[in-house]
């Protein structure tokens, strides 16, 4: 039998047993208590914020990456955000008031498929501690509770705000435990959390490539993975040219710390030879670091030669790996030998290239002439997501609220017997 520490127990335990409340609460019940979360993380923002200033004097003292340390830091716009972020969730749909489907067999059994709850969700993730008020109230909405275990980078400004969000729950009918965010970043209580199989049903990892591993690897609770976006733009030879530079700029530079935006540009031959220079020079007056192929850098000056690793990168900085093709076929290869099947992007005039790459490309988001800074749980109607999934089964994309649920199978009948 597991080994597991007293407070891990202790945690468990009241996880499960506030699921199991959550999961009989009415969606009123759920919203007054989203609405109490929200107006408690409103009004402890200063204190908040003063926590996430420990935080970020910790990280610059550790050397941390500034594009980590803007993922880390809050404001009062970023928690404002937050605010807004549970309020839209609580104004959604309820996933567990609907029956997907029902229907009377050939024995008068009336057969309906209804939508559950997970039960406890564990989140293990890294830097952005508005995670924790996004994965907070999605998992309430949809009947979860959670454990969330955030990065030793955040733990103040996590613990601050799960504190006014069960503050808030303190004053509702909701168990203040359906929220807990472990209060020790030791590693041997992830390690715990990811063996918990009495206690916790799905884990969700949120953070690096080395972290999902680490998850997937060790984890004995079923993971659902949401893994690093290498995402790429592929400007296709009857590309608006207006739109492919606009479209690449804004894919690179509106925020290069985060998941879906592109880390490499794949343009066909044909329009590089006249129009590739004029697409990145106003990368690099961006401050962006251009790495190309042998093709890229006789066409562009001043550039550093692509190494096979950058391909494969997920740089989350103002940096970009650039790849010249000869055609649809070899883009298509290119990006599905290095994707990480987040998103990829298309600019074309051709329709039929575009209904192709649709087709052809295996990733969760799939874009034709639209930046792939668009998915976003928010973005697409969700109210926020708890991680973008970029595996098949269970879900996949930006994960809202069904994302949570499961099913079961209601069978009413009349008294019937199988013979």
């Amino acid at each position: 039998m597991e080994e597991f520490s007293q407070e891990m127990l202790h945690l468990g335990k009241k996880a499960k047993d506030a699921s199991r409340i959550l999961a009989t609460l009415t969606t009123k019940e759920k919203n007054v208590a989203l609405e109490a979360m929200a107006s408690s993380l409103e009004l402890d923002a200063e204190n908040i914020i003063k926590a996430n200033q420990k935080d970020i004097e910790t990280a610059r003292e550790k050397g941390l990456a500034e594009p980590l340390i803007e993922r880390l830091t809050l404001n009062k716009e970023r928690i404002q955000g937050m605010v807004n972020g549970i309020r839209k969730v609580a104004s959604l749909p309820d996933p567990l008031s609907v029956t997907d489907e029902e229907w009377v067999n050939d024995n008068g059994l009336r057969i309906g498929r209804r939508r559950v709850p997970l039960g406890v969700i564990g989140i293990i993730y890294e830097s952005r501690p508005n995670v924790t008020a996004d994965a907070s109230a999605l998992s309430l909405k949809s009947g979860n509770a959670t454990i969330l275990r955030g990065g030793s980078e955040a733990i103040n400004s996590n613990l601050a705000i799960a504190q006014a969000l069960q503050t808030g729950l303190s004053k509702t009918h909701v168990p203040k435990e359906a929220i807990q965010v472990l209060s020790s970043t030791d590693r041997k209580y992830s390690n715990e959390l990811m063996r918990m199989t009495d206690y916790v049903d799905t884990l969700i990892p949120r953070g690096g490539q080395g972290l999902i591993q680490a998850v997937k690897n060790n984890s004995l609770v079923p993971v659902i993975e949401t893994a690093s976006g290498n995402s790429h733009l592929y400007i296709e030879n009857t590309a608006d040219i207006k739109m492919a530079a606009d479209i690449l700029f804004n894919a690179k530079t509106q925020r290069p710390s985060v998941c879906n935006a592109i880390e490499t540009l794949i343009i066909d031959e044909q329009i590089a030879e006249i129009e590739l220079e004029n697409f990145l020079q106003p990368l690099k007056e961006a401050g962006v670091e251009i790495r190309g192929d042998r093709k890229t850098k006789e066409l562009v000056q001043d550039i550093l030669e692509a190494t096979e690793e950058d391909y494969h990168e997920e740089f989350l900085a103002l940096i970009l790996a650039v790849k010249v093709v000869k055609g649809y076929k070899e883009a298509i290869e290119h990006i599905a030998k290095y994707s990480t099947h987040h998103s990829e992007a298309i600019v074309t005039k051709d329709y039929q290239k575009a209904q192709d790459f649709l087709n052809d490309v295996d990733s969760a988001a799939v874009y034709v002439n639209a930046s792939t800074r668009f998915t976003d749980g928010e973005v697409f109607g969700f109210g926020g997501e708890i991680g973008i999934s970029t595996q098949k089964l269970h879900a996949r994309g930006p994960m809202g609220l069904e994302a949570l649920t499961s099913y079961k199978y209601v069978i009413q009948g009349k008294g019937q017997i199988r013979e």
